[in-house]
């Protein structure tokens, strides 16, 4: 599928789209919405209820996404009230096709879809596109996708903030991206320049970090040893900086717009058990959520692609682009 700009002769702009992830409202969505999630992907049942049991456990099979994501909605509508902001979701209630559905029903022709992730990756971007093609309904608007943010001023500046506060009191803190992992072979072919989610990831990192220290990590893997995923992990990664003598660690989610279940068990109670067993110093800063400089940035966006709706965005980033080549961003390779 090669993905490209709206027509010349697109309908003008009358809806937002926000399109999610989606996540369990309750203990009986837990399983339903990880199948949503791995379907195709050959996970095996035990491996899925083992992550069950992390929501149902930890979180009362509730994952604070749906709830973030609702909170995002509602704060672009604030600023945009010329236009309707409308929700769905990729993986659960309110889904993506039930959205496309309703903008149907109320006559509208074209929407520009905020999802939420900053980042050029299959599933971060090239996925979205995917399914928003997928669910469209009969009669239903044109969808332009807004180009990727993460080196948005609204972005960064927000998470230095987050970072500045998760560093109070601390001497001299390591910072250390933590960003999802994903197989090797993906990475490596991310762009039309190949590596453009690495590289995406590092941009931030360096923008954030400023004059502090700091490395890339990955968390949440979840595919078969015997493909190569990105590394390291970030509990390894932890227990190689004590090695080195480091003592003082802020972990940083940079590659995740909100604190949502993988951030919370891979983090605060899988890295945060690592930490306390090496007797490391951590803190985590939090993700940039609904924070208003972030909210009124992707409003920003709105209006640049209203503004003038034929540009290719080049913010000095790579993967800004609106053209989507036939070849970026490929799917992960099938489980064996």
């Amino acid at each position: 599928m090669d993905i490209d700009l709206p027509p010349t002769d697109a309908p003008p702009v009358d809806a937002v789209l926000v399109v999610g992830f989606g996540g369990p409202e309750g203990p009986a969505d837990v399983l339903p919405f990880l199948e949503n999630v791995t379907r195709g992907r050959g996970v095996p049942r035990e491996r899925l209820e083992e992550v069950a049991r992390h929501y149902l456990d930890l979180f009362g099979g509730v994952s604070p996404l749906n709830a973030q994501t609702r909170a995002l909605q509602a704060a672009l509508q604030e600023l945009l009230p010329d236009l309707p902001v409308y929700w769905g979701n990729r993986n659960w209630q309110p889904f993506l096709s039930e959205a496309l559905q309703q903008l149907v029903d109320d006559g509208r022709r074209h929407a520009l879809a905020v999802v939420t992730s900053a980042f050029p990756s299959y599933s971060g971007c090239r996925q979205y596109r995917e399914d928003i093609a997928a669910q469209m309904v009969p009669g239903g608007p044109l969808v332009t996708k807004l180009r990727h943010y993460y080196c948005e001023e609204g972005f960064l500046a927000t998470m230095r903030r987050q970072v500045a506060k998760a560093a109070e009191g601390l001497t001299s803190p390591r910072l250390v991206f933590t960003a999802h992992s994903i197989p090797l072979v993906m990475a490596q072919t991310a762009g039309p320049a190949g590596g453009a989610y690495v590289a995406a990831l590092r941009i931030a990192a360096e923008r954030i970090a400023g004059d502090r220290p700091w490395d890339l990590v990955f968390q949440s893997r979840s595919g078969p040893p015997q493909v190569p995923w990105l590394e390291p992990d970030v509990s390894e990664h932890l227990r190689a900086l004590h090695g080195q003598g480091v003592d003082e660690v802020v972990l940083v989610p940079v590659g995740f717009t909100s604190d949502h279940v993988e951030v919370l068990f891979d983090l605060d109670v899988q890295a945060r058990a690592t930490a306390d067993e090496l007797g490391l110093t951590m803190t985590r800063a939090g993700t940039v959520g609904t924070d208003p400089e972030f909210v009124a940035m992707l409003a920003e966006l709105v209006r640049e692609r209203i503004a003038a709706p034929a540009e290719l965005a080049d913010h000095g980033c790579v993967a800004t682009h609106d053209r989507c080549p036939a070849q970026c961003c490929p799917p992960p390779p099938p489980r064996r």
